[in-house]
């Protein structure tokens, strides 16, 4: 009995965009943390730590990890950042927070209660959100992740 060789070749995964995850706790100082993290994660894939877009992509973080805590919040759950480079250019944002009967209006006007997701739209490209099942929620948002305007009106740019 002979044993013969045979090469297989076994596919390899595809190397992914850039990712970031954290859980945090549903707490204002956790929303905080999210934000810093977020910005010091940018500041590693190379964005300038200083800009217009750095700043809007921080705002966005903040005003949803805000949202988490303020609206999503479970005792003894807490919310999960994520972060993606996409092939697009752009930056993706997601928050996932555990109270999934409490979806965000899909009105992009401002709602009793604060501007929060007003905010988001004026500085996202796009944005939305989708149940995370069993019993959860996780509100995205898109910023532009080039270097020339993010859609923030100071800057002159466009959201796209």
């Amino acid at each position: 009995m002979t044993s013969e060789s045979a090469e297989v070749e076994i596919p390899q995964p595809a190397t992914s965009a850039p990712q970031f995850t954290q859980l945090f706790s549903a707490t204002r100082r956790g929303a905080r943390l999210a934000r810093l993290l977020a910005v010091e994660q940018l500041v590693a894939w190379g964005w300038p730590r200083d800009g217009e877009r750095i700043d809007a992509a921080a705002l966005v973080v903040a005003e949803l990890a805000t949202n988490a805590v303020t609206h999503g919040r479970l005792d003894g759950r807490g919310f999960r950042l994520g972060l993606a480079l996409l092939p697009s250019g752009r930056l993706r944002i997601e928050v996932t927070d555990p109270r999934g009967e409490h979806l965000p209006a899909a009105s992009r006007e401002a709602v009793e209660g604060g501007r929060g997701l007003v905010i988001v739209d004026a500085l996202a490209t796009d944005w939305g959100v989708h149940p995370y099942p069993p019993s959860g929620k996780t509100v995205w948002a898109e910023v532009s992740a080039a270097r020339t305007g993010v859609g923030h009106p100071a800057s002159g740019g466009t959201c796209q």
